[in-house]
Formats: structure tokens, C-alpha cells, sequence
């Protein structure tokens, strides 16, 4: 029986230290096919690269592994890797594992994100991993265990079509695993004003997290504040059922 055949990506660059530890713990599962961008691409989203060309190249190959770095964002990554690098349909994507919280409103700016949901519209088991920590030296080890966990029993048990899963891991020690709903909030004072020696102002992305729904209990950002890891089953699609019938009610 063939290996399952697993496409990593990333947007921290194809260096980092969380793409070369998961594409580790995947090998223990299956093939591997790394495809990341040549760079740090982070808060890329959905992004693609539409203004000049795309490339890519081999940096290594052996049994079971086969890594390429791609110029482009990481959905540009996950479309090469299915339309011109992997020879048959990837039975899992994994991408990460990021450094940094992909919790609450994030799932919407994240690359790491975005190739994750690129993965899931084109009908591949799709997974994200991310660690509230920053730091270039993050320590994963604590996950190592609760990622293969994770991913064994996607891979045994599926998910549900055009969904795919956002895995966020809180610094520290690791409390369990809470499946969870994206906490409602929103990013404030985004930006950092400063002046250059000439006197012209420009900006630094910065700001702070607001939390909308601190004291409820099932959101991402409980379970990671309790140091649990959050799972939250994410859907491609983006229709707010719940409001069809109010809109339809407007006088159109």
C-alpha cells in the first residue's frame, strides 16, 4: 500500500524551524513534498502573485522527501505544488508550523492560513499549525506529540467537505486539546506613527488584540489563555446563512 502523500508548506520561508520540524514528524506518516516560499511571507492571506512571474526550484531531495522553494505567497506554493510538482493528489496538506497565534480574527490575514484553505478548495485534507510564540527559536517540542496526534486521526477519520482545520498551541506547557469556535474580536491601534530624519511620517504595523467575548468558554482564545490547544473546524465557505433570510426581507 502507498504512503499517504503529505504537502508541507509555510509562511515563514522554507527555512524555518517549524517547517523543518513538521516536515520531520510528517515523514513519520508518509511522502513528503515541502513546497515554501524563499522567504518570510507572513499576513499574506489568500494573496497571489499576479504582477510577475512565479518560479521554483529543487534545494534537496532523498527517500520520502522532496523540498522545493517557490518565489511566490503560499497559496502560489500550494497551486504549483498541485498543477506542476506533485504527481497525484496529496491525501493531507499541512502548513506551519507558524510562529504566532492563528487564533480569533488572524485566520483571516494568515499565509499560513490562506495555503491551508487554498488546500481545502482544491479537495485536499488540510490542516494549519501555529504556537503563540514569536520568537525565531520557539520551542515545539511540547506540540510534537499532539501534532502527529492530530494529524493521524484527520487522516483516519476526514473531515466534512470544504472544511479543514486551524490548530493553534499555547506557549508553555500543553493542558490538553479543546475543539473550539473562532473568539469574536478585532485588532485596535494597528499602527505605530513615526517621522524620518527628514520629518515625513510613516508607519509601523503594530496594536493590540480586543478581545469581544472574554468570559465565554469556547472560544480559541479561552482554551489557548487556559493552555490548552485550540482546534477549530474552518469552512471555505463564507455565506452567512444565519442572515439570508433578514437580507431578503429588505425591500430590493
Amino acid at each position: 500500500m502507498n504512503k499517504p502523500l503529505i504537502l508541507i508548506t509555510n509562511d515563514d520561508g522554507h527555512d524555518a524551524k517549524g517547517i523543518e520540524l513538521l516536515t520531520r514528524l510528517m515523514m513519520q506518516i508518509g511522502d513528503v513534498v515541502v513546497v515554501a516560499p524563499d522567504g518570510p511571507r507572513s499576513a499574506q492571506s489568500n494573496a497571489l502573485t499576479v504582477t510577475h512571474p512565479i518560479r521554483f526550484k529543487k534545494i534537496e531531495e532523498k527517500e520520502g522527501l522532496k523540498r522545493y522553494s517557490c518565489t511566490g505567497t503560499p497559496t502560489d506554493c500550494v497551486k504549483l505544488a498541485l498543477n506542476e510538482i506533485v504527481e497525484r493528489q496529496p491525501d493531507l496538506l499541512v502548513s506551519g508550523i507558524n510562529h504566532g497565534s492563528n487564533a480569533a480574527i488572524n485566520v483571516i490575514y494568515s499565509g499560513t492560513m490562506g495555503a491551508v484553505l487554498e488546500g481545502c478548495e482544491n479537495g485536499v485534507l488540510s490542516i494549519g499549525f501555529s504556537i503563540c510564540d514569536h520568537s525565531f527559536d520557539a520551542d515545539f517540542s511540547i506540540f510534537e506529540p499532539y501534532i502527529l496526534k492530530i494529524t493521524r486521526t484527520a487522516l483516519e477519520k476526514g473531515l466534512p467537505h470544504a472544511t479543514c482545520l486551524n490548530v493553534n498551541a499555547p506557549m508553555g506547557e500543553i493542558a490538553g486539546i479543546r475543539i473550539a469556535r473562532q473568539c469574536d474580536g478585532r485588532w485596535a491601534k494597528e499602527f505605530a506613527k513615526r517621522s524620518d530624519p527628514q520629518g515625513r511620517s510613516y508607519f509601523w504595523l503594530t496594536g493590540y488584540f480586543e478581545n469581544h467575548e472574554p468570559e465565554a468558554t469556547d472560544t480559541d482564545e479561552w482554551a489557548l489563555s487556559k493552555g490548552f490547544i485550540s482546534i477549530v473546524p474552518t469552512k471555505i465557505d463564507l455565506t452567512a446563512y444565519e442572515a439570508m433570510d433578514a437580507v431578503k426581507k429588505w425591500e430590493l
